[in-house]
């Protein structure tokens, strides 16, 4: 006898149930995969394995899925920069700034960076040294620093005592230029001319902070008049060269330097007023200015006096001589009068004695 759930007694007003013979009808997939449900194991736990046999125990564990590891970074070695450079990176950013820091990192670019710089830096020397050498010859430069120690005793020597010299001609050697002052103590430098100038500024700033009147507004106002004085001075020789039409074998180096060396009168004779007051100041200063006069008439007599006279119709070599002469006595006589005006206002001022009454 079959049983059937749909006999029996029916509701009032309801409507016939309809008979499916076909289930997947309705949308039932009785072959569909099911999801694990997890079940807790409620056995208690005595051991590791069953009291009864040598299965293990299910602890009910859910079940276990595939996962993958994480992967992990390389490590980085600061010290070894060039094999991190080279290597892939992959968790590196791929952008464009990553990629150019990369390359420049590379061994062969940055020895081609170096070279590259190198060659720059030589052309924009070269190109300095070009430029300079339109206004001041950088090689005819170097002649008049090419000095050593025994040269520049000499030269103070002969600066001080120029009536014990005999010999004041300059050699030249086989192409025409001039020996170097290290081997020829006649020619003319730029070395102590210039030390003797700091040299002046230092004495300068010790008298004016002996008599309490040292400023740095001061010490600047001294080395820019001693200097503005010189190019004064140089300009007044290169103006009357040009008016009188001389044609000597004077360079404006070879005036800077003879009218540089008059302060090394100056320095002594500021020092010796330390001891000898205004008495050994004058007294000293006489005597080194006189000095100088000497040694520049005898230096530049062969360069000034001595030149091939150029003969024309109708002009005497006469006239020519006196103004060789003449430019000769400006240069001996102007160095005594500008060695005074650059130390005289150094000295300490004289303070009148009151007598007591």
């Amino acid at each position: 006898m079959n049983f059937n759930a749909n006999t029996g007694t029916r509701p009032p007003m309801a409507r016939k149930v309809k008979r499916v013979s076909d289930v997947n009808a309705m949308g039932y997939n009785p072959y569909a995969p099911q999801p694990p449900t997890y079940q807790p194991n409620t056995t208690p736990l005595t051991s590791g394995y069953n009291s009864y046999d040598s299965t293990p125990l299910d602890y009910g564990n859910p079940p276990v899925q595939q996962a993958y590891a994480a992967p992990t970074q390389p490590s980085f070695n600061p010290q070894n920069t060039n094999a991190a450079a080279m290597s892939f990176n992959p968790y590196a950013p791929n952008t464009p700034s990553a990629q150019i820091g990369n390359v420049f990192a590379q061994p062969i670019v940055q020895d081609m960076a170096y070279q590259y710089s190198q060659q720059l830096a030589n052309t924009g020397k070269t190109m300095v040294t070009q430029g300079l050498e339109q206004y001041v010859a950088i090689s005819r430069l170097k002649y008049y620093f090419a000095v050593d120690t025994k040269y520049v005793m000499s030269k103070l020597g002969l600066l001080f005592f120029p009536f014990m010299h005999s010999d004041w001609s300059v050699k030249y050697e086989q192409e025409g230029d001039p020996i170097q002052p290290r081997f020829e103590v006649n020619a003319p430098d730029l070395y102590i001319p210039t030390m003797a100038y700091f040299t002046y500024v230092l004495v300068a700033g010790l008298m004016l902070g002996m008599q309490q009147r040292f400023t740095p507004e001061q010490i600047v106002m001294q080395a820019s008049s001693a200097l503005a004085w010189c190019i004064v001075e140089l300009l007044v020789y290169s103006c009357t060269r040009y008016i009188t039409n001389l044609q000597i074998g004077l360079h404006t180096m070879d005036l800077l330097a003879y009218s540089g060396y008059k302060f090394v009168g100056i320095i002594a004779s500021i020092l010796i007023s330390l001891v000898g007051g205004r008495t050994g100041y004058f007294a000293l200063l006489t005597y080194v200015n006189l000095a100088l006069a000497f040694f520049l008439v005898r230096s530049l007599k062969a360069q000034v006096l001595q030149e091939k006279q150029v003969q024309y119709y109708g002009e005497a070599p006469v006239p020519r001589n006196k103004r060789r002469l003449y430019f000769l006595l400006l240069i001996a006589i102007s160095q005594p009068v500008l060695s005074w005006w650059l130390s005289f206002h150094l000295l300490p001022p004289i303070t009148p004695v009151i007598a007591n009454r």
